[in-house]
């Protein structure tokens, strides 16, 4: 059985080899340098283990010739155990190697030495816990006493003779892992250093700038696709791969202590500590990460409200100037549809664009400053409650934008029932496309001093019930442990504009290109519905303003809203919210340019037009009704089918639609019966 010693200088390596292997040990040099290469050996249980003490490394990158020879001897001679030697009194510091250890999927056990200096300092280790995080055995130390030694050994024996456990997988961010799968695509299955070790580490190794790596990896597909991730990330970071992964590995030691340590260990940078201590204050860092969302959110509104208006104008300007220019007589259906189904369903969706950039704008800011990390770590102690942890939170943030991303990042855990019980809940939370739904209806019910506190409310009420069910799902359908990991926290740094506006501008593209692909095309079968078929004399009905809501009501949008308004009354929903809401099904902005097309009256079609519509039709408590049951309702088609994908069951999917809906209708129908009851108790 071979064993190999590998640690940082200082770490107590070399005591650690002496009081394994005592007299029973040699000295000679590595193959064709002047290195000094010890061995020896010890006997336990009956075994004879052989010990080979790698020269002391701080990592395992292959700059410096030691590196190079502790890398090589890993990767040629696979000794069976690695034991990596630690000192456990400076462990932030210590523990970089060891992450690259882990990255390489080596068999390793953990040797926490100086144990006795870590507790004249005060460290205590919840040595189980960190076990799990890291996933390696790890053995205290105190090797110039010996203490320890005996348990060093059999460990070793132990864990060579036992199945390889699971390893631990490391993210780095949902840019540097991007850019990782990318060039793991490129790689060739067959080549041996990959079969040995991995796509995952080859390319991760590539994009770190490894020399002796791009040596043997030299595909010019490989080298092209690194090269444009490489320049990818320095636009968004303005520094190098390299420099990310360390601070990305950084990240995930300083979260694997602040789990596992009681008392705080000497950090890298002195102002990431002064604002974690605000930030991720136990106290404090709720109603700070609270105050951070307002902010974000009140920005959405004030700020959005004028480009927003310029954009309503414009489509206003439009529909005038189609109206103006169109040939008297000539086509009137078509014409009807680029004003009434085009302009009014697309524009209907367009204005809201500078709202949706602005969130998203804010969103990156915090999540490139690394503040989004800490909300993942601060929301971990309320996770562990409801039986999830922070690493769902993830997930959640992401969902925040769009749920179908969301639900595809649920594949960072590892535990199942984890994984289902997030997936089912994030369309809890407020994609982008719900923002066209509350941009429409809040400052059409609330004043300006509300809209901010509304908004902020509805993202809360969507939180809440996510933990509310996901407590339910933990305690019922989906009952297991949770699974402990490790949350990245990286230094805080100051996001660069290129970077803010690049992720601004992919979100808002996305949204651009389903308002011209998927809206148009709802927007125009819309259109038909609300238009065909006509009812008897219409052509003396549509030239009537009055009369148009009468030849609504007869299209086939009015009947199939006639048709299940029964069932909408209760919680405060006429045929026309009816109708939209099917629209809604498809994609939640399809609610907006669907109530545009329905309240496409008389040739006007900007938002105020249609708020002061809604106004006349539907009281305020009927307003944050229809907020509230789009929040909790139905997910749109594309989350229904990634969720059926990502859980490969259509029972899951079907689940989450249904139970989603029954919830949203319950939900709805207490809050407004009951707003009914107390208006009439208190009067209006």
């Amino acid at each position: 059985m071979l064993a190999a010693l590998a640690g940082q200088p200082n770490s107590g390596k070399t005591t650690v080899f002496n009081a394994l292997t005592g007299t029973h040990q040699h000295t000679g040099n590595y193959p064709g340098v002047t290195v000094e290469k010890k061995e020896g050996i010890f006997k336990v249980d009956g075994r004879t283990v052989r010990v080979v003490d790698l020269p002391g490394v701080y990592s395992l990158t292959a700059y410096t010739l030691e590196e190079r020879i502790a890398r090589q001897f890993l990767l040629e001679e696979r000794p069976d155990v690695v034991v990596n030697v630690v000192d456990a009194s400076n462990l932030e510091r210590q523990l970089y190697l060891t992450v690259q250890l882990i990255e390489m999927k080596v068999p390793l056990v953990l040797a926490f030495n100086m144990s006795d200096l870590a507790r004249q300092r005060g460290l205590e280790f919840d040595l189980e816990q960190m076990r799990v995080l890291l996933g390696a055995p790890i053995v205290p130390l105190v090797a110039t006493q010996k203490e320890g030694i005996e348990q060093l050994k059999e460990a070793i024996v132990r864990y060579a003779d036992s199945p390889r456990p699971k390893a631990v997988e490391i993210r780095y961010g949902p840019e540097l892992d991007e850019a990782v799968g990318k060039i793991e695509q490129t790689l060739d299955e067959s080549h041996p250093l990959i079969q040995q070790y991995g796509r995952r580490w080859v390319a991760l190794k590539l994009l770190e700038g490894d020399p002796e790596i791009r040596h043997q990896i030299r595909s010019p597909q490989t080298t092209d696709v690194l090269h444009q991730v490489q320049q990818h990330l320095h636009k968004l970071f303005k520094e190098s791969p390299e420099v990310l992964i360390a601070e990305r590995r950084y990240g995930f030691i300083s979260g694997a202590l602040r789990e596992t340590v009681r008392q705080t260990v000497p950090k890298r940078h002195d102002i990431s500590d002064r604002l974690d201590a605000v930030l991720i204050h136990r106290y404090l860092g709720l109603p700070v990460f609270a105050a951070l969302m307002y902010a974000v959110f009140y920005l959405t509104f004030q700020v959005g409200g004028w480009p927003q208006g310029w954009l309503e104008d414009g489509f206003t300007f439009l529909s005038h100037l189609a109206e103006r220019f169109w040939p008297e007589g000539f086509a009137e259906e078509l014409k009807s549809l680029l004003i009434d189904g085009v302009i009014a369903g697309v524009g209907g969706v367009v204005v809201f664009l500078p709202n949706i950039l602005l969130l998203f704008l804010g969103i990156a800011f915090l999540e490139d400053s690394g503040y989004m990390a800490r909300a993942a770590f601060l929301m971990d102690r309320l996770m562990h409650r409801i039986g999830l942890h922070g690493k769902s939170f993830i997930p959640m943030l992401i969902g925040f934008g769009c749920s179908v991303p969301a639900i595809m990042a649920t594949r960072i855990l590892e535990n199942r029932h984890n994984r289902l019980a997030t997936m089912l809940v994030i369309p809890l939370m407020s994609c982008g496309a719900r923002i066209t739904i509350y941009g429409l209806l809040i400052p059409a019910f609330f004043p300006a001093p509300l809209r901010g506190p509304m908004m902020w409310l509805i993202y809360l009420i969507g939180i809440v019930l996510a933990i509310v069910c996901v407590r339910l799902l933990r305690r019922t359908i989906l009952k297991g442990e949770t699974v402990p990991f490790v949350m990245e926290l990286p230094p805080y740094r100051l996001p660069t504009l290129r970077g803010l506006l690049i992720h601004m501008w992919e979100r808002g593209r996305m949204y651009l290109r389903k308002a011209g692909t998927v809206i148009l095309a709802l927007s125009i079968v819309m259109w038909a519905a609300t238009r065909y078929p006509r009812p008897p004399a219409s052509a003396e009905l549509m030239s009537v303003p009055q009369q148009q809501s009468a030849a609504l009501q007869y299209s086939l949008a009015g009947r199939v809203g006639r048709w299940i308004e029964p069932v909408l009354r209760p919680i405060g929903f006429d045929w026309k919210i009816g109708t939209a809401l099917i629209g809604a099904t498809m994609a939640k902005e399809v609610f907006v340019s669907q109530l545009s097309i329905v309240y496409s009256l008389g040739g006007e079609e900007d938002l105020d037009h249609l708020r002061s519509h809604l106004q006349a039709d539907y009281s305020r408590l009927q307003g944050f009704c229809i907020m509230l049951f789009c929040l909790v309702s139905t997910p749109c088609i594309a989350t229904v089918a990634v969720t059926r994908r990502e859980s490969g069951a259509w029972r899951w999917a079907l689940l989450q639609f249904g139970g989603l809906t029954v919830l949203a209708y319950g939900l709805t129908l207490a809050v407004y019966q009951g707003g009914l009851l107390l208006s009439r108790l208190f009067g209006h």
